[in-house]
């Protein structure tokens, strides 16, 4: 929770010095990519939160071991989001995002962190494959209907 309200506090930074710098008599707000930049940031943030709200929902309904993938999952998605939106929000901020005059560089240092304070991104990222492969494996031959049979002469 507290990466995602970390995120719009980003994601706010990135809009209003979007809004207040010209370039090239026009601002940043009005180039493309810099929109991109800031819908992408809402979508990924709204992703995020939507997937932590169904993993404490699973949490308080089933248990935490019963939500142990929904939490690696999070935990992988939060830290990279993290990341990704401060790293935008300081692109729009120019050499002014990485000093103390914002706190950019220090989100952007405390979301890499987060990728191995919880865990290697690579443990939470098995943890979610095992679940899938053994679901996989228990309805193999579920999906045979959708594959085309091989051509035989």
């Amino acid at each position: 929770m507290r990466t995602i309200g970390q995120c719009e506090l980003a994601l706010e930074l990135m809009c209003e010095r979007g809004l207040e710098r010209r370039t090239f008599g026009k601002a940043l707000a009005d180039n493309a990519n810099i929109q991109d930049w800031i819908a992408q940031s809402r979508i990924e943030i709204d992703a995020a939160r939507l997937l932590m709200l169904q993993t404490a929902w699973k949490m308080d309904r089933d248990g935490a071991r019963a939500a142990r993938v929904d939490v690696s999952a999070i935990k992988v998605m939060a830290a990279r989001l993290q990341t990704q939106v401060v790293d935008r929000a300081i692109q729009v901020f120019g050499a002014a995002g990485i000093t103390p005059d914002t706190p950019l560089s220090y989100l952007w240092t405390w979301g890499r962190a987060m990728r191995f304070l919880d865990g290697p991104d690579e443990v939470h990222l098995k943890v979610i494959a095992r679940e899938e492969l053994k679901r996989a494996k228990a309805e193999l031959g579920k999906n045979l209907a959708h594959f085309v049979p091989p051509y035989r002469d």
